[in-house]
């Protein structure tokens, strides 16, 4: 846009003048309006030297009649009634009591508006054409004073938008909901531009005859008519028209060559109330989806074509209507989704927008997406003019691709087949969710947790008011603590314990809970943020969430010590694409748990083998006394109750300590020997295991161990399989000693308790075949850590690229 200094200057000292009393931008452009075009109408008439606007009861109206009056009063009262009575002639065309439909002076000072006045008297009807850009800048200025979000779409998008669709000059072009009929100026001069930069009379009546617009608003309506006037178009189809409510059979059954819209994304509260013929094609009341639905439908269905601004929740929601709406499009002609930066609607939004292509003339089988990072002014507040701009590549590209079919992608565009977007049946139109993850560029935004998750504190429960059941009540450690017959959580949700040694433990749960002394966080509906996403990435920080503990004895993490957690929010499309990858992770490692979990040696006993007494078949807890004479500097194991295993026949160790270190106050134990937790809850969960590959064969740890050491009639493996079983440990439940937290299974029942005993051949074959079997569990284990460190390192990268 080539915008003359002097006409710039002109325009902006009417708005000087005019915003002590008219400080609102909107109100200004529609006191500029008005004027101009009285001045504009009284200039016609010179130019053809006869009375066609000012006659009969409006002779004494003319611009130099009220202008030159010299009582102010007078001169107010004049200027006022004029432009009322100018909506109400009948001798003047449509288009004029359209622009001066409710107009009105909003101030009661005469001087300022001989002021104002006065600069509208240096324009002139042959400066049209210099105005129609001047217009064009005055809308720009009120847009950017951030009144106009609703109607104002930035030159240069409107511009790449319609130089991708080639309007013709016989096509028949609609904008519905037009508001300064940016989109329909910018079709003209594109138009103009390949008719080799001038229209004959022929070709501006085809064009006028062809241009519609419809908006809402009159004050939108007025300032489209003047724009269109002032570019040389004195009679237009825009006119106010409620597109979604209204519901004028003509207008439903008009179909277009081209349409290009920027509709509004706003939907009232309840929703839009659309006419019955919207309403049940499309099955919606949200603004966005029934003008985008609207659009695809009224395109002629050989050629039309179609450039849609788009808000992100048509690209990406689930919900069915905006599901069905996608399915429709990539059905009926869309080529091409264009991304756009989130500043564009800078400075009164910072909404994330899409751009949406559609050709009825251009069938494919894929989708190309666009990605625009830069358009060629700053993405701040202020829009400043940056040398970076992404779109003429763009359309580059789009052109080609439109004329020759032809897939070359480029550094900002990439093609999907539709088939792949199709498949879950979500039709979801984000281009970076059919990349990579480490395909997506950009950092990362930091939120706080208690923005786009629900916190909430756990429910009181004493062991005395448990009654029985399978619900696991999560309180401050890392199993549960009971099992009751209640719940008060349901669905995916993550538990922080609350109090203890591991207060801050993350955990997270499928199934229902009932959470005591601990807190939940789950998504909230606004941001639609995976539970999943969150645990995981709350899950690899665990060692920093213990860290929030706070008190002394009792160690607490609370929720207001995770509220302003940050965590990195990508886009959720991006989300989406973690969370599919963790899930299909996630599922591994859930079905090699169940394996894992659920499986235990299976011995069936045969009535013919001998039953003997546990104490006549190994040595229980045998004396320090046979290693005595060793070196007190001698290395041998030691293993914590920590690193003994559950359902692990063979338990890792890690340290060695000096014999002198040990040998007073633990338990001593060699090679092959089975050791057994014998304290609860240690011993409901049955630690136990073998100790294996010991240094220099021997081995000391906790107190509260059981050491079983076979003599030669039975196998090591034997033992443990038959003291980890679960007859074993229920009956130990009912065999322990002493008051208060901790209980031990006695040292009697150890003894006494019988077991079978076959033949050592037959030991050896049942040990083998369960090796076997083990091996497979030992899988799993291995499946479960590769795919949690897989999950881990995904997370991880999500926190390396926060900002």
């Amino acid at each position: 846009m080539v915008l003359d200094s002097v006409v710039k200057q002109r325009i902006n000292n009417a708005r000087d003048i005019l915003v002590g009393k008219v400080p609102d931008p909107k109100a200004q452009i529609e006191q500029i309006t008005i004027a101009l075009i009285y001045k504009f109408m009284d200039d016609m008439e010179k130019k053809l030297g006869s009375n066609i606007y000012f006659k009969n009861e409006l002779e004494e109206y003319s611009w130099d009649k009220v202008f030159n009056e010299q009582d102010s009063a007078i001169f107010f009262e004049k200027y006022t009634t004029a432009i009322d009575l100018f909506s109400k002639s009948e001798h003047f065309p449509y288009f004029f009591r359209e622009i001066f439909k409710n107009a009105y002076v909003p101030y009661k000072d005469s001087r300022t508006l001989k002021l104002f006045l006065n600069e509208i008297s240096y324009f002139d009807y042959e400066h049209s054409e210099k105005l129609g850009d001047a217009f064009e800048y005055l809308l720009s200025v009120m847009s950017s004073q951030g009144d106009a979000g609703q109607f104002r779409t930035p030159r240069h998008i409107i511009d790449f938008i319609v130089e991708v669709l080639e309007p013709k000059i016989n096509e028949r072009i609609l904008d519905p909901a037009c508001g300064t009929a940016g989109f329909l100026i910018s079709a003209v001069k594109f138009m103009e531009e390949k008719a080799g930069g001038k229209l004959n009379q022929i070709e501006v009546k085809n064009i006028r005859d062809n241009l519609y617009g419809f908006d809402i608003s009159p004050n939108m309506v007025r300032l489209g008519l003047v724009n269109m006037f002032l570019h040389g178009f004195y009679d237009s189809n825009i006119e106010e028209f409620d597109t979604l409510s209204n519901d004028s059979k003509d207008k439903w059954d008009m179909r277009y060559d081209v349409i290009l819209a920027n509709p509004p994304f706003m939907t009232p509260k309840g929703g839009v109330e659309p006419h019955d013929l919207l309403l049940t094609a499309c099955d919606s009341k949200r603004a966005e989806v029934l003008f985008t639905h609207y659009i695809a439908t009224h395109l002629k269905s050989d050629r039309g074509r179609a450039g849609i601004i788009v808000p992100e929740g048509i690209i990406f929601q689930s919900g069915k209507a905006y599901r069905k709406l996608r399915k429709d499009l990539l059905d009926n002609g869309l080529f091409a989704v264009v991304s756009l930066p989130s500043g564009i609607f800078n400075p009164y939004s910072g909404v994330k927008t899409s751009i949406l292509f559609i050709d009825k003339s251009f069938q494919s089988d894929d989708v190309v997406f666009v990605k625009v990072e830069n358009d060629g002014y700053h993405l701040g507040a202020q829009r400043r003019k940056i040398d970076k701009n992404d779109l003429p590549e763009a359309k580059e590209m789009l052109l080609a691709y439109r004329h020759t079919k032809e897939r070359v992608e480029n550094s900002i565009s990439h093609f999907v087949s539709k088939s792949v977007i199709y498949e879950n049946e979500e039709y979801n139109l984000s281009g970076e969710r059919y990349k990579s993850v480490d395909e997506y560029e950009g950092e990362y935004p930091l939120v706080e947790l208690g923005e786009v998750a629900e916190v909430k504190r756990g429910s009181s429960i004493t062991k005395k008011t448990i009654k029985e059941g399978n619900i696991p009540v999560i309180a401050g450690g890392r199993q549960p603590a009971y099992f009751h017959n209640e719940s008060n959580r349901e669905g995916e949700i993550i538990t922080i314990s609350g109090s203890g040694a591991y207060s801050g433990f993350v955990a997270y749960h499928k199934n229902p809970i009932f959470a005591s002394d601990c807190f939940t966080i789950k998504s909230n509906d606004e941001y639609k943020i995976s539970t999943l996403y969150i645990y995981n990435l709350l899950k690899v920080k665990q060692s920093e969430i213990y860290n929030l503990q706070s008190g002394g004895g009792q160690p607490h993490v609370y929720p207001k010590d995770l509220i302003p957690y940050k965590i990195p929010l990508p886009p959720l499309d991006v989300q989406q694409k973690i969370v599919e990858k963790i899930e299909k992770y996630q599922n591994i490692i859930d079905g090699a748990k169940q394996v894992v979990e659920n499986y235990s040696p299976q011995i069936e006993i045969d009535k013919n083998w001998e039953m003997k007494e546990l104490g006549e078949v190994c040595e229980i807890n045998p004396k320090k006394s046979e290693i005595k004479d060793l070196s007190p500097d001698l290395k041998v194991s030691f293993v914590p109750m920590s690193e003994l295993g559950i359902k692990d026949m063979y338990f890792a160790h890690k340290e060695e300590k000096l014999l002198s270190e040990v040998y007073s106050g633990y338990t001593y134990f060699k090679e092959n020997d089975v050791l057994l937790a014998r304290v609860t809850p240690c011993f409901e969960n049955g630690k136990s295991g073998i100790a294996k590959n010991l240094t220099n064969q021997i081995g000391f740890g906790s107190s509260e161990y059981f050491v079983f050491r076979p003599n030669e009639k039975i196998k090591s493996e034997w033992i443990y399989y038959l003291i980890s079983n679960s007859e074993f440990l229920n009956l130990g439940k009912n065999n322990m000693s002493g008051t208060g937290g901790l209980q031990r299974v006695t040292k009697d029942f150890t003894n006494l308790f019988k077991i079978p005993l076959p033949p050592l051949e037959t030991q050896e074959e049942i040990v083998k075949q369960i090796e076997k079997e083990q091996e497979l569990v030992n899988n799993n284990k291995q499946l479960i850590e590769m795919f949690e460190k897989k999950i881990e390192d995904e997370i991880n990268k999500v926190w390396n690229r926060a900002e």
